[in-house]
This record gives structure tokens, sequence and C-alpha cells, in this order.
């Protein structure tokens, strides 16, 4: 008799694990996220988190230390990802002229070109990044929005070659020839002006899940069921199965008696 209640249990086990288990999230659904360091002799400092769903990304950088002011003003910082190189920030070596200044095409070989403009609203494509009135303002700011996610973007976040850029070092803290030369950007504008202060490589953290829950891979019906009712029935069927199982035993009981 117990073998036979054995064999009628298992099914009913079976039933009930389908119901409570849930097919993987989206594996494209994920949260990147990078602490920023400094280089060329910023002293700032920075994190970023970038949310993506499908598409679409949500975006939070906090950076601080950064040089307060230019002509007497917020000075524009601006900030982008890269992508499509080594994924990599670069070193002090990579400054090529002697200037004492990692320039941002000196650094492009280790973080690649500008794939998405961080920029505070409007356009994040790369024809805004140089943009200063998208630029963040002053030494400490946040920039919090949502943007539709290129292709480009998205491929540099999946392979890790995605590294976030701010841009912008008070003059005053460069060598002499750094001071004197012009930007390799915008030759109006110091080189101090267009040189990276912070970057870091943004690297995949913690899945997220799909909204409504996990796919179970089996139909709805029309109405939908959610994961409760399925693990209310999973509940039912064993709760039957172990009422079913007691009758049994007792008629066991008394066939032997």
């Amino acid at each position: 008799m117990n073998k036979t209640l054995r064999f009628l249990a298992v099914p009913t086990l079976a039933l009930g694990a389908l119901a409570l288990s849930g097919g993987p999230a989206s594996a494209a659904d994920h949260t990147y996220q990078s602490t920023l360091s400094q280089i060329n002799g910023s002293s700032a400092s920075g994190t970023i988190t970038v949310d993506v769903t499908g598409n679409q990304a949500h975006a939070v950088l906090k950076v601080s230390g950064l040089a307060p002011t230019f002509n007497n003003a917020p000075y524009p910082h601006v900030q982008h990802i890269h992508g499509g190189a080594q994924g990599t920030c670069p070193a002090p070596s990579a400054d090529k002229d002697g200037d004492g200044v990692v320039s941002t095409t000196e650094g492009a070989p280790s973080y690649g070109g500008i794939v998405t403009t961080l920029s505070t609203s409007g356009d994040t494509s790369p024809a805004a990044g140089l943009d200063l009135k998208l630029a963040g303002q002053g030494a400490s700011y946040t920039v919090d929005r949502t943007f539709d996610l290129n292709a480009e973007t998205k491929a540099a976040l999946e392979a890790g070659t995605a590294v976030v850029v701010v841009h912008g070092l008070d003059p005053a803290t460069l060598s002499p020839a750094g001071q004197a030369a012009k930007s390799d950007l915008v030759p109006s504008l110091p080189l101090a002006a267009t040189s990276p202060a912070l970057c870091g490589t943004l690297k995949a953290g913690q899945m997220k899940m799909p909204a409504g829950g996990a796919d179970t891979g089996v139909a709805q019906q029309a109405g939908g069921v959610d994961a409760g009712t399925l693990a209310l029935g999973g509940g039912l069927v064993l709760a039957a199965a172990a009422g079913g199982a007691y009758v049994v035993r007792r008629r066991g009981s008394g066939s032997a008696a």
C-alpha cells in the first residue's frame, strides 16, 4: 500500500513544483554600475548606475569634487558613455605629447568614441557630445534621466566595453605646457575644458526581474492566472492527495481488521 501511495504522490508533487516554478528573467534586463575614478589629477569622484529594460535605459550619475567655475560661471562638464574600444580607462602613459595631460583623443584607444551623451536633458546622441548647454554644472551635480538605448551603447554594455567619462579640468592644476595647450576637440577652448576628469567602466550587476513576475511557460487563460492562483492550485492538489492517501490507508486498515 505504501508503494502505491508513493506512486500517486510523485505526479502530484511534480505538478505542485511546476505551479511554483518560474522561468528565467530576460537576459536583456540588467543593471550596470561603475565607481568613477579621477584622471589627470582632478581629485573628483563619482558613481553611475544604468538600468536597462529592453531598449530603454535609466541612468543616475552622481559626481563631486570637479572644477567648480570657468570664466566666473559654473563649470560646464560634458559626460558620455564611450564604447567600441578596450573598455578601460587610460593610464598616464597615454599622454603621448608629454604635456602632462591625457587628452580626450589620447584616451580614445582605451575607451573609444562617444556612443551616448549623458546630457542633463534633450539629445543623448553623440551629436550632443560637446553641447555645453546640456552639460552638468559646477563641482557637484546629479544627472537622473531615462533615454532610448541605441544599438552601439547596448552592444558596448553587453560586451563590457562601455566606459563613462566626465570631462573638464581645473586649468590651475595642470602643468605649464598643459595650461598653454588648446583643446584637441574645440581649438577655441583650453585643453583643460574638454580633457577627462573622471572615468569608469560599466560592469553588469544584478539581473533585473521583468515586470509582472517570471514567465512560467504555461499558457494562461483569458483574464490571466497569476502565480498565487497556480500555487494555491498546487497546494489544493497536494492536500487532496494527502486526503486520498488517508482514505486509502483507512480502507486498508479496515480490510485488514
